[in-house]
């Protein structure tokens, strides 16, 4: 098997050279002349039925071929069978939420999450029954109406990770859903430890530049035909130009998260260290000790640091003010450096009971590393520093 950089490269272009171009090509269309009325109703009906259609789309919210291409490259990078592209990692996430309310109306759900998933999740919206649970007692909220357990990991925004062997072993025959979004497939692949969806928010590392918003699932097969299904009938697809981005994407994957990582790594340390800063989260500090579960599950770190100012959120707020390099925004996974605010921002739509129970404090900010030269960051953030130890102080005299 070629390596996964060589993968990331030339997955989903197989077929480039016999159709005579280079780059991939972007269809547009929405829909296809029919050159057989039987052909085309057969191809519909394949598509009723979550398959892909095998000569004619016929529609573009049935099947694009550039959106096809994404899928099949990103399925390839996860290990799985199949992956279903969707207009927005939200869109993602309902959907594999519809599909399991197929099976039963109970779901189990391990905090941490992205806040708007959580939000879903209580909301009622989809009519499921939902168990808050730690990580290590999924096995206990199992009931035999359980359609899917849901865990994210390294976790939105604490960088809290969780074992999927684990979680999956508690399960049984339960699915479970990764949110993966925090590692890409460089750093972490839940399906090699049992993990029946792969979620992403596309938006992030894959698409990389801050220009397209998506949600993809890696799944098997007969998920992943559920899940078709629930796309076809709710319109929740991906257009074909963000399709386009996400895999052009792909190619420069392992070498962005990579360099992001190493500059994070830096950064962490240097944080951790600094008299403003009340605690620093982030996967590589202790690496080397770590759990070998946490080793073995992840490649590596990752590129997102979490950590909470001694002053609270007029620190984080006078931090984000100071900035001239990093952007304060939502989102992450850029080539560009962000860094925002969970309470205030992400996670607002979260109870202030259930954000202080998950770690979510007037303090935190969390910072997506990019691809910048690290000590330039650091000066950004040492001046950001600077602005909030006013706060940082006055606590302490306090």
């Amino acid at each position: 098997m070629k390596s996964f950089s060589t993968r990331a490269v030339h997955g989903g272009r197989e077929d480039l050279r016999d159709l005579g171009v280079h780059a991939l090509p972007l269809d547009l269309s929405t829909t296809y002349p029919l050159e057989d009325l039987d052909q085309a109703t057969l191809e519909l009906d394949r598509a009723v039925a979550g398959e892909i259609p095998d000569r004619n789309p016929v529609y573009a919210r049935l099947h694009n071929p550039t959106v096809g291409r994404f899928e099949s490259a990103l399925a390839d990078l996860e290990g799985t069978d199949a992956a279903v592209a969707f207009g927005s990692g939200m869109a993602a996430i309902s959907a594999c939420l519809m599909a399991a309310r197929q099976h039963g109306t109970h779901v189990v759900a391990v905090r941490p999450l992205y806040g708007t998933t959580d939000h879903l999740l209580n909301s009622g919206l989809l009519s499921l029954d939902v168990t808050w649970s730690e990580a290590e007692n999924v096995s206990r909220a199992i009931r035999p109406d359980t359609a899917l357990v849901i865990i994210e990991t390294p976790a939105n925004p604490t960088l809290r990770l969780t074992d999927i062997r684990a979680v999956v072993r508690q399960a049984g025959t339960v699915p479970v859903l990764v949110d993966s979004t925090f590692a890409t497939p460089v750093l972490q692949r839940p399906a090699e430890f049992g993990a029946r969806y792969v979620v992403h928010s596309a938006t992030k590392f894959l698409g990389g530049h801050g220009d397209v918003i998506a949600g993809v699932v890696a799944t098997d097969e007969i998920r992943a035909r559920e899940l078709r299904q629930v796309r076809l009938m709710t319109g929740g697809l991906l257009h074909p130009l963000g399709a386009y981005l996400l895999h052009r994407g792909l190619a420069t994957l392992s070498v962005r998260v990579e360099r992001a990582q190493h500059s994070a790594g830096l950064l962490a340390s240097r944080l951790s260290g600094h008299p403003v800063v009340r605690s620093v989260s982030y996967p590589g500090l202790g690496w080397a000790s770590a759990p070998a579960w946490q080793r073995t599950q992840m490649r590596g770190p990752g590129a997102l640091i979490a950590f909470e100012l001694a002053g609270g959120h007029d620190a984080a707020r006078a931090l984000l003010a100071a900035l001239r390099l990093m952007t304060p925004a939502v989102s992450l996974g850029s080539v560009d450096t962000l860094i925002q605010h969970p309470a205030g921002l992400t996670h607002r739509v979260m109870s202030a009971a259930d954000r202080s129970a998950c770690g979510i404090g007037d303090g935190l900010l969390r910072l997506s590393v990019g691809l910048e030269d690290p000590e330039d960051l650091w000066q950004d953030l040492a001046t950001g520093l600077a602005a909030a130890s006013v706060f940082g102080r006055s606590r302490a005299c306090a």
